[in-house]
């Protein structure tokens, strides 16, 4: 399984990187981005006015850039990995200012590892949990075992 945190920063460090056989003038719809990324075209708009996404407009419609739809890709995977859109703005305002790979690659390192203790903690609270109701169904077996050998 490959490493999403490795991936997330990957995307990041590549997300206004251009493909080189993409001529930059790709444009998407709203309604485009949200079939291919099987979300709703208001969800596509929320990340619009958060200032995550910055489409073009043309009247009343909405053009959407590669760098857009690249951008919409990261934050989906983004908050797939448990970040919040705060986070990931500030990943992208990293990228986009003037201080460079290095300060953005420490900043994701920082709110990946600050993710990965909170999963850590998570994962420590559910398998607690599971303890704790493997031990309440096995009393509650034993019980009903008792019952059934009284009557």
């Amino acid at each position: 399984m490959p490493d999403t945190t490795q991936a997330l920063s990957d995307s990041f460090l590549r997300s206004n990187a251009l493909d080189p056989l993409d001529d930059g003038l790709k444009t998407y719809t709203i309604s485009q981005l949200a079939k291919e990324f099987d979300i709703t075209t208001r969800a596509i708009r929320f990340y619009e006015s958060e200032g995550l996404l910055m489409p073009e407009r043309e009247g009343r419609n909405r053009l959407y850039s590669q760098r857009d739809h690249t951008r919409l890709k990261l934050i989906l995977r983004g908050k797939r990995l448990g970040f919040s859109l705060d986070e990931i703005g500030e990943m992208f305002d990293l990228y986009d200012s003037s201080t460079g790979e290095l300060a953005q690659l420490r900043h994701v390192l920082d709110k990946i590892g600050e993710r990965k203790q909170i999963l850590k903690q998570q994962l420590e609270d559910i398998q607690l949990s599971l303890h704790e109701l493997k031990e309440f169904e096995a009393q509650c077996r034993h019980r009903l075992t008792q019952m059934r050998n009284n009557h």
